[in-house]
């Protein structure tokens, strides 16, 4: 397993030594059930996955070693270097500059830009119309190319795919950095369209099966497939991959869908004709953090606290799939914890900030579950960890509780 060279104040001693004993307890990570905490007044379920994955650690590296390597060099990012509001901050305070928010809107004209300049490609990856421009000017695109593995892998499969004449579905927002760049990647190989779920899905699936004029697609897909896209040819071909933090069962539930579709049209015994299996496409990083979260919710908890950047999708879902069963918070710091009763908490619904009382309830002993996003920290959730403890008295010390565990 390959280490990283991040900055100390991402790591957090606990957290490390934690995740270090599931590991050897299981080295091939079959047990997905969460570490369960017992301080006595309060009961932590902690995520057995969580936290930055291989893509971030990288990416991170990558950009701190920039900055080391660059002293009195302009050093640029070309958005967000992942979607975690302290991380990024910490690079603008190292002198780092961002020439584009997360949606594409321009901070940094590329005319500015010098060939002198260092630039950083983020975890996301970036489009290959803005990887021309920046090796038009003269910067070197390669050098510090943070772009994570398993999304430069789902690439490589939509090339895969367009060399065997398939047309690719891309399950992804198609307003996010990395669906962005993979529908820039996959449209210069095959005709390529982007769904963001199942309720989009099943339009297509309606026109596969002809129930749906073609005029209406294009207007209900508008902005979402590639120039010369053609559902009445392009539809009967197809191979379908995903922006790597949306939900795994999700993409797993599009492409049976379209699957079916595919069988009910041209028949089981041609449907490798018409159908590509995908799955290989999937991030394990993802994937694992998300059937964690499935294996928390088997516990009995008053209420899950999940900590991330509110731009990020991966921690989103896990959101979304804790709000199926108990009262969630998500939190970006320990900070929006305000007191002992009082929580700030962020609302991906409609994107906006609320403030929930006594969220802590009272009872001898409160069980709660705890994880976080792929760009989170581990410090950060410790310092979560901590604020809770806080507030209560006679906690058992957290080196009993690790050697509880230990047994």
């Amino acid at each position: 397993m390959k280490k990283f060279n991040i900055p100390e104040y991402y790591k957090s001693s606990v957290i490390s030594r934690l995740k270090k004993y599931r590991r050897e307890k299981d080295p091939r990570k079959k047990d997905f059930s969460p570490s369960v905490l017992d301080f006595g007044p309060i009961r932590i379920y902690l995520a057995r996955h969580f936290g930055f994955c291989y893509g971030v650690e990288n990416a991170i590296e990558i950009s701190y070693r920039a900055l080391e390597e660059n002293p009195g060099k302009q050093i640029y990012l070309l958005s967000q270097m992942i979607h975690n509001p302290n991380v990024n901050r910490d690079l603008q305070e190292h002198g780092i500059r961002f020439i584009m928010d997360t949606e594409g809107n321009k901070f940094v004209e590329w005319e500015e830009l010098k060939a002198t300049d260092i630039v950083i490609i983020p975890a996301f990856g970036t489009t290959i119309e803005t990887e021309q421009k920046l090796k038009d000017i003269g910067i070197e695109v390669h050098r510090y190319n943070t772009t994570c593995p398993f999304v430069e892998r789902v690439w490589n499969r939509t090339e895969q795919l367009g060399e065997e004449s398939y047309s690719v579905i891309i399950h992804g927002k198609h307003n996010h950095e990395e669906t962005r760049a993979t529908f820039s990647h996959s449209k210069k190989n095959t005709p390529s369209i982007i769904v963001k779920d199942m309720a989009e899905t099943k339009y297509l699936v309606d026109y596969i099966a002809g129930n749906m004029e073609k005029e209406e697609f294009m207007t209900l897909f508008e902005g979402k497939f590639s120039e010369g896209f053609d559902p009445d040819t392009h539809l009967n071909k197809v191979g379908v991959v995903n922006q790597t933090t949306m939900l795994a069962t999700e993409t797993t539930e599009i492409a049976n869908c379209i699957k079916e579709a595919m069988q009910k049209k041209f028949g089981e015994e041609d449907l490798t004709e018409h159908f590509a299996d995908t799955r290989d496409t999937l991030c394990y990083a993802t994937n694992d953090n998300q059937q964690a979260t499935y294996s928390l919710l088997n516990s009995s908890a008053d209420f899950a606290i999940v900590v991330g950047g509110y731009n990020s999708s991966n921690t989103s879902h896990i959101v979304e799939l804790c709000e199926e069963k108990l009262p969630t918070y998500y939190i970006s710091t320990a900070n929006e914890i305000l007191a002992r009763n009082i929580i700030r908490h962020y609302d991906h619904h409609n994107n906006s900030m609320v403030t929930s009382k006594d969220f802590l309830p009272k009872k001898d002993k409160v069980d709660i579950i705890l994880t976080s996003g792929a760009s989170c920290p581990d410090a950060t959730v410790e310092e979560v960890l901590q604020t809770l403890l806080s507030f209560y008295s006679d906690v058992k010390s957290m080196e009993d509780v690790l050697a509880e565990l230990r047994g």
